[in-house]
């Protein structure tokens, strides 16, 4: 019986080392291409919260330049984008990127399409779907994809009892009311984007090919 035991959980131990996958299996393009500069395109706002485009947009530049990328500015791009009738994202996101990569300069650009934001004010969380899309202006092939749906818990421990419980209760909620969209967005970003291959002015760069790579769609809580 002993053995048997030992044995079933050698092979569970095995077989889910076997499952995990690093970042060059899954993300082979990325290392191929080697993409230096990026362009952030204006997300593509699928819920009913009209202004989530705009702010959202602000919170992409941060976390890609901290993976290392040389990323446009946001505003500079997002004049461009306007002038150029390119701020509604949906009908690139399929097409010919080559002009992005004529007129910028960029290596690829940032699609990202968030599907829902949700705020719970009492239960203290603001629970944000995101998906991320690299594609390369060069080649149009999808180097990088991944979908977080991440919770930013905004809660606050007043103490213990009846009377903490209520002071706590009232915290959270005035808490996550004032809790920065953008600051939501950004870490909500950053932990999706955590398993993405680091870019050239990363002290990571070009080391990170065996580390393993997230799941394609992924759940979380952060604080």
């Amino acid at each position: 019986m002993k053995k048997y035991i030992i044995l079933s959980l050698m092979t569970l131990l095995m077989s889910s080392c076997a499952e995990q996958i690093t970042r060059i299996a899954q993300y082979p393009k990325m290392y191929e291409e080697k993409p230096l500069t990026i362009a952030v395109m204006p997300p593509i706002n699928q819920t009913q919260h009209v202004e989530a485009k705009d702010y959202f947009y602000t919170t992409l530049y941060a976390p890609l330049c901290e993976k290392g990328y040389y990323v446009y500015s946001p505003m500079m791009t997002m004049e461009m984008f306007q002038s150029e009738s390119a701020y509604d994202a949906e009908q690139f996101i399929e097409a010919d990127l080559s002009q992005f990569r004529n007129v910028l300069g960029a290596d690829a650009a940032m699609f990202t399409i968030i599907k829902s934001w949700k705020r719970n004010n009492v239960g203290g969380k603001i629970t944000a779907g995101v998906e991320y899309i690299l594609r390369s202006t060069k080649t149009g092939e999808t180097l990088y994809r991944r979908e977080g749906l991440i919770k930013v818990d905004t809660s606050v421990n007043g103490g213990g009892g009846i009377f903490g419980a209520l002071v706590s209760l009232a915290a959270t909620a005035i808490n996550t009311a004032a809790t920065d969209k953008v600051v939501a967005g950004r870490k909500c970003t950053v932990y999706v984007l955590s398993d993405m291959p680091e870019g050239k002015y990363s002290t990571k760069y070009n080391q990170d090919q065996k580390l393993p790579a997230g799941k394609s769609y992924v759940k979380a809580t952060v604080k």
